[in-house]
């Protein structure tokens, strides 16, 4: 009854009957008794079988038999099915969530059918897979693709050419480099295009050395370069600093008939303004107009970054006349330099009124615009008026990312509240937005602050465990927080510990560690600090001659404090407000009150203006002298 029901019914269940397997499924189906139903087992699903239903767009068939494909029966007919990649990736995307049935020879099988499609997206997207699983070796793949490869008498190598990329697209520099020599192994030149997008990531990631290499090897394969690898190649050298080089770079490119273009000179540019030498930068500007090449806007806010990041605001806003006069419109990059510039000078009322033009322009402010402001305003301690910003850019549309919770957890750790620090970090955490060194560094340093260096230990060492070097900042900052709390022992620890992870100390490490032994009153260990500091190269600074001056003072050994003071002169530092009052606390507590007020005429003398601090000293010093009369006429 139930059979002749679902027969007579108006749903159409021809095409599902259509299948072999279908009828056995159904019948079994509709016979079974309601209350222990059974379902008998499909026999073996054979390749006849799962091609008739590929060819047929039966898919539904496809996903219900998945679970019992395996990857031999998927290969052979991805091999059958070669000449259409259209139906192999319908096949492909239906067997995505089975990887049982998706093996190395398979994935690889089915990235040599999906390269001739259209777009090289599913054939990456298939690499991307691969490599997460991480089932094979470079090796392995490589291999892997050029038996497919021949197993469909293929001749193209751009399948390896697509791995390189994939290795590139997941910022695997060292799988990239080492596809590439396996490539040369099989006597497969790379594509240009697959070298430059390897120089392009080397450059990202810094491994200008690791670009170097592979720009020579590919001179010795005769991989002739394009425009854009020369623009990588000089980009490199910009950013090791070798700008003279990157000049010479563009004359290179003209004699082996590569033309430069705007992006080669806007590059050197960029590389020139960088480092504040804008006159040079002004001699490229000029060969480019000469060449024929029209500055664009790129041009025009490297100059622009530049001289807002010197504070010459004043020049940059007329070279954003000029560029106007030429027809070219500002963008968000050059209106945030302005707001960056005039933010770090601290006139907020000038770089709010650039975001108020911007805005009026149609222009929409970027994250980097609000953490701009944000950052502003929380070293202005405007906390409310930071907060007010988060409000209005999430309103926006934009979400907070890295560099915004490192500025906000860096301004309360600045103001000491570690608890809001560690919220924000949690905050971010579960957002999962990765922490930055920068992030651990303030909270290292807030932790220290608050006295707390169990707490700063311990994060420094969770750090090093989830694969972060700690930098120089870092471990200042772990430094300080030990010497602030009597841990000198500690102190020096890390400062072995920085020579065993190959960071070099500076002047701050120095510093801090003096302080720490002279907040003990070991001042002849902080003066061997200092000799210390000399021997490696460093060079000691105000702060350093002003903690063994204020040492010695403090101790009573005048003598000791004024050679310091004479050495400090000799090297060409004059004197500061804290040199004149660890000085005269010093005399003062020596009771040398005139020579103390001597000291302060000279003070005076050279334009320095007395402070709570020193007329404090010399205050206590006369009552000491009266006190010390009182008791001789009694």
């Amino acid at each position: 009854m139930k059979l002749l029901k679902i027969f007579n019914s108006k749903r159409p269940i021809l095409k599902f009957l259509s299948h072999p397997y279908s009828y056995s499924y159904c019948y079994s189906s509709c016979v079974s008794q309601p209350q222990t139903p059974s379902f008998s087992i499909p026999p073996p699903i054979t390749e006849a079988t799962l091609l008739h239903s590929i060819e047929s767009s039966q898919w539904h068939f496809i996903k219900q038999v998945a679970p019992h494909l395996t990857p031999s029966l998927v290969s052979s007919v991805l091999t059958s099915i070669h000449q259409n990649p259209q139906l192999a990736l319908h096949l492909v995307t239906h067997l995505h969530n089975h990887p049982h049935c998706l093996d190395l020879t398979t994935r690889c099988l089915a990235i040599c059918i999906l390269y001739r499609l259209p777009s090289p997206k599913p054939s990456l997207d298939l690499l991307h897979q691969l490599i997460h699983t991480g089932i094979a070796t470079n090796r392995m793949i490589l291999d892997e693709l050029a038996l497919a490869r021949d197993r469909f008498n293929a001749k193209s190598s751009i399948v390896f050419d697509l791995l390189v990329r994939a290795y590139c697209e997941l910022k695997k520099p060292n799988e990239a480099l080492e596809c590439f020599y396996l490539m040369k192994e099989k006597g497969v030149v790379p594509k240009i295009e697959t070298c430059n997008q390897m120089l392009s990531l080397f450059l990202k990631l810094n491994g200008t050395q690791k670009a170097w290499v592979l720009y020579a090897e590919m001179f010795r394969m005769q991989i002739k370069s394009s425009v854009c690898t020369f623009n990588i190649m000089v980009n490199v050298l910009c950013k090791e600093g070798k700008l003279k080089k990157a000049k010479e770079f563009i004359g290179n490119m003209e004699a082996v008939g590569v033309k430069p273009n705007v992006v080669t000179y806007n590059t050197v540019i960029h590389g020139y303004c960088l480092r504040g030498k804008f006159q040079e930068a002004r001699v490229i500007f000029q060969t480019m107009k000469d060449k024929g090449l029209e500055p664009d806007y790129y041009t025009y806010n490297s100059f622009i970054t530049g001289m807002c990041k010197e504070g010459r605001l004043e020049e940059a806003s007329g070279l954003l006349s000029n560029m106007l006069e030429f027809g070219l419109v500002p963008n968000v990059v050059t209106y945030n330099a302005f707001i960056d510039g005039y933010c770090n000078k601290g006139d907020l009322d000038k770089a709010f009124a650039y975001r108020d033009e911007m805005i009026s322009k149609g222009i929409m402010a970027s994250l980097v615009t609000y953490n701009l402001f944000i950052h502003a305003l929380f070293m202005e301690g405007k906390m409310g008026e930071a907060d007010n910003m988060i409000k209005e850019m999430k309103e926006k549309g934009l979400k907070p990312d890295a560099v915004t919770y490192n500025i906000l957890i860096n301004g309360y750790c600045r103001c000491g509240d570690a608890k809001k620090a560690f919220s924000l970090y949690d905050e971010m955490v579960t957002k999962r937005i990765q922490p930055t060194l920068v992030t651990y560094t303030s909270l290292v340093y807030v932790l220290g602050k608050r006295n707390r260096m169990k707490e700063a230990d311990d994060l420094f060492k969770k750090i090093q465990q989830e694969g972060f070097l700690p930098d120089i900042i870092m471990f200042n900052a772990l430094i300080d927080g030990h010497c602030a709390n009597g841990n000198i022992d500690r102190a020096f620890q890390l400062l072995k510990e920085m020579d065993n992870m190959k960071v070099i100390p500076d002047e701050i490490t120095y510093n801090t560690l003096m302080q720490g032994y002279c907040r003990e009153g070991k001042v002849d260990e902080a003066r061997q600090l200092l000799d210390e500091m000399k021997r490696r190269g460093i060079k000691p600074d105000h702060i350093s001659y002003n903690t063994l001056i204020s040492g010695y003072s403090k101790r009573g050994d005048m003598k000791d404090a004024f050679r310091v003071r004479d050495e400090m002169l000799n090297i060409g530092f004059d004197p500061t407000i804290l040199t004149y009052n660890a000085l005269i606390q010093g005399l003062c507590k020596n009771r040398e009150g005139e020579h103390a007020e001597e000291l302060l005429r000279e003070m005076v003398s050279k334009g320095i203006t007395p402070d709570d601090s020193t007329y404090l000293s010399l205050i206590e010093a006369m009552e000491n002298v009266d006190d010390l009369v009182g008791n001789d006429d009694k």
